[in-house]
């Protein structure tokens, strides 16, 4: 049986002091029948970045000759993860905050036939140190989602999250600032399943984050707008795409999963 290729990217925006340490963390062999491989989407950094990456054990860079925002470094992620042949592609942070070692949690539910969208939840795991203005936008803005897809949600704006294959073909992101909202939207808009995993957060220790409140909350709310009154056509999703064997899958993953399932309002 030919293995499926999950490759994990990483938006980076000078994090040569944590980057390596993330992809060293990346679990690279927890099923028989699993390829993994690591991307880095270096969005301009100024600073030792990618060659923190490279010695750490990326596999591939990708470098944009100056800085533009994080939705467009994951819309590159979700590219090329696409056109380097990935039957998963695997989103997470540079910066440390989310917890590469369950990798393996958050791909069960599209092994299992049970999701093609994950998301690693904060909220349902444990989240410590997040100041009270980034906890405050979080609830308001998931919340919102709740609202408009009928379905809960508790963590909106999780920088680690799963695609499968037709994900990363679909997914759109409209926005060069964040990708968060708009790309589930897009997502379960056109018919993909998603799932959220509980993950163990914690906030970074290392470099500053580029995203700024005042500009979140003024770029956001357009692109939100700019998201739901664009028509999308519903996608034919292959459930059984990356289905491994269950019991093959808990036992060859670093935990089991206790993940929730998001249910219809």
């Amino acid at each position: 049986m030919k293995k499926q290729q999950v490759i994990v990217f990483l938006p980076a925006f000078n994090e040569e002091q944590s980057i390596g340490e993330v992809i060293q963390n990346i679990p690279r062999q927890f099923h028989p029948q699993v390829e993994v491989k690591v991307l880095v989407i270096d969005d301009g950094s100024t600073d030792h970045t990618v060659s923190a990456a490279k010695s750490a054990g990326a596999d591939f860079v990708v470098s944009f000759e100056k800085n533009r925002g994080l939705g467009a470094a994951v819309r590159a992620g979700l590219k090329e993860c696409f056109e380097r042949g990935a039957d998963i592609g695997v989103m997470i942070d540079a910066d440390g905050e989310y917890p590469a070692s369950q990798i393996p949690d958050l791909l069960q539910p599209i092994f299992a036939g049970e999701a093609d969208y994950t998301m690693g939840s904060r909220f349902l795991g444990t989240i410590k140190g997040m100041k009270l203005h980034r906890r405050l936008g979080n609830y308001f803005f998931t919340f919102l989602q709740c609202i408009i897809l009928k379905k809960w949600i508790f963590d909106g704006q999780s920088g680690m999250r799963a695609f499968s294959r037709q994900a990363l073909k679909h997914g759109e992101i409209i926005h060069d600032y964040n990708y968060a909202q708009v790309l589930t939207f897009n997502l379960v808009r056109q018919g993909f399943r998603v799932k959220e995993i509980p993950i163990q957060y914690r906030v970074r220790t290392a470099g500053t984050s580029f995203i700024t409140f005042k500009g979140y909350l003024s770029s956001v709310f357009p692109a939100i707008w700019k998201e739901l009154k664009r028509p999308v056509q519903t996608v034919e999703v292959d459930r059984e795409a990356h289905k491994l064997n269950h019991m093959e899958i808990q036992n060859k993953t670093t935990q089991k999963t206790n993940s929730q399932p998001l249910h219809a309002k």
